[in-house]
């Protein structure tokens, strides 16, 4: 007997009502604070405050030769902040709940926001050229404008968005608690380890938590915008499935496929020859005396001597010599 669980993964599953984010007033609110505090550790670095000077501390502190029981694992889990391996991940979790929820908002979400981020992280990085740390030229310098392309981090703010956006999509107030949590764990974990591997400085890291959170704030902005990809994608699927579905198609005999045409020459003998029933005492027209065929490769007609119907063929010889009786020559008498 089936049991109800079964029963209900069998049956097609009602899309849940889904409440999309709004720019609400607290939601602005945090919007402006990040991005102040974004352009605030932009400034910090172009005029080499104290910040800067806070950068090298921590990087000739080397924390990799502090704690080095934590580089092996710590090498595994920077990997959670690579645009690669998460976005693979969390594409496939969000195929499979697109699918289930016949809707394809949780995909457009996400390609909006690695749109984003890769257009907006990629633009600071290339424009204000910083080297990492391994690379620093000079003790104290901003190494700003060197042909580098560290800051903001990339790592850190891909942890923010990737994971984050399970928060955003998540259907409930708890599950949005928890995933939350879990998020800024993970993106606040990577951003650290960056640090103490020496790949990035400390404002690199301020930095990209910043720009990631400002893109999660600001995709209610773009609802709309994907709300409307999705119905266009929507009805492009649909013209097709009704183009496949008026596509007309050869029709096949009930009886099965049509047997080849008769040649001319054929037809006007009489009909094909193969479709005539055979007697036994003839094997052609009767009155024509044409037994017409093909032959078998060259589609040729073939012209033969008729059969012979057995009243008109020669009696056989009685049992007995088959040799003509000799006539006895005449003597003279």
């Amino acid at each position: 007997m089936r049991t109800d669980i079964f029963a209900r993964l069998d049956r097609e599953p009602e899309p849940p009502k889904i409440e999309i984010p709004r720019m609400s007033r607290t939601r602005k609110a945090l919007f402006g604070g990040t991005l102040a505090f974004y352009l605030a550790i932009v400034v910090a670095v172009l005029v080499s405050s104290s910040l800067v000077i806070l950068d090298w501390k921590v990087m000739l502190f080397r924390p990799y030769q502090q704690w080095p029981e934590l580089h092996p694992f710590l090498d595994y889990f920077v990997v959670l902040g690579q645009r690669g391996p998460t976005a693979v991940m969390i594409a496939a979790w969000l195929g499979w709940r697109s699918w289930r929820q016949h809707t394809l908002r949780p995909l457009l979400v996400l390609g909006t926001a690695l749109l984003l981020l890769n257009v907006t992280v990629g633009a600071v990085k290339l424009g204000l050229g910083r080297l990492g740390p391994h690379y620093a030229t000079q003790i104290g310098s901003t190494e700003l404008f060197a042909g580098g392309d560290i800051f903001p981090s990339g790592h850190t703010a891909n942890a923010v968005v990737t994971w984050g956006i399970l928060a955003y999509l998540a259907t409930t107030p708890r599950a949005r608690r928890y995933l939350s949590v879990m998020s800024a764990v993970v993106a606040l974990g990577v951003g650290a380890t960056t640090v103490y591997l020496g790949t990035h400085w400390l404002s690199d890291v301020l930095l990209g938590w910043a720009a990631g959170l400002l893109i999660l704030l600001g995709l209610p902005l773009f609802e709309p915008l994907i709300g409307r990809a999705e119905l266009v994608i929507f009805a492009v699927r649909e013209r097709w499935r009704a183009r496949n579905r008026t596509t007309p198609s050869t029709p096949v005999a009930s009886g099965g496929p049509r047997s080849a045409p008769v040649p001319a020459e054929t037809s006007a003998l009489g009909g094909d020859p193969s479709c005539e029933p055979i007697g036994a005492g003839h094997g052609g027209h009767t009155g024509t005396g044409l037994n017409t065929g093909t032959v078998a490769g060259t589609g040729r007609l073939t012209q033969s001597r008729p059969h012979a119907v057995r009243s008109e063929r020669t009696p056989g010889t009685p049992a007995g010599s088959r040799r003509p009786p000799h006539s006895r020559p005449m003597t003279g008498g």
